[in-house]
């Protein structure tokens, strides 16, 4: 018998031209790899450019250069009684994915599925503070990505 998984609710934005960006399929697919929790949950994943990415890492991270992947957990008080857990939100940037990629040499849409592992990662208590941390986080991305038939995000390219 097959356990049946919790069902992971994943709200796309692209807060720019959908055009030539990996499509929300690809993000709920790896989201919902990524979710572990055992009841019903939604997540808000924004794709955003370069400003709005700019502007979001400045603000709360105190950073002037936007940044692959931001994790913004829900507080407790978000959830209510009887619906499903409210995760957080997790923005892409995408100017930044596609750079990355292209110096990376690796497939925009697996890159745009990684940062949404490790987003969704995030936003279930995982971090990479300590090398210990960093290790077992990148474990988990690599099986995730792994069973989606992506190639492993950390592997060196030539």
């Amino acid at each position: 018998m097959v356990a049946k998984r919790a069902m992971l609710e994943v709200h796309v934005q692209y807060g720019l031209p959908r055009a030539g960006w990996p499509a929300a399929a690809t993000l709920h697919r790896a989201a919902r790899a990524a979710w572990q929790g055992s009841g019903a949950a939604q997540v808000v994943m924004r794709i955003v450019d370069h400003t709005e990415g700019l502007r979001l890492n400045r603000e709360f991270r105190g950073r002037e250069r936007p940044t692959n992947v931001l994790s913004f957990p829900a507080p407790p008080e978000a959830n209510a009684p009887g619906r499903p857990m409210l995760l957080g939100d997790i923005v892409l940037c995408a100017p930044v994915l596609a750079e990355e990629a292209d110096a990376q040499g690796k497939d925009l849409r697996a890159h745009f599925a990684h940062m949404a592992v490790h987003g969704m990662l995030h936003l279930q208590g995982l971090d990479h503070q300590t090398l210990e941390e960093t290790e077992a986080m990148e474990t988990i991305e690599r099986q995730i990505l792994g069973g989606l038939g992506y190639p492993d995000p950390y592997a060196e390219t030539c």
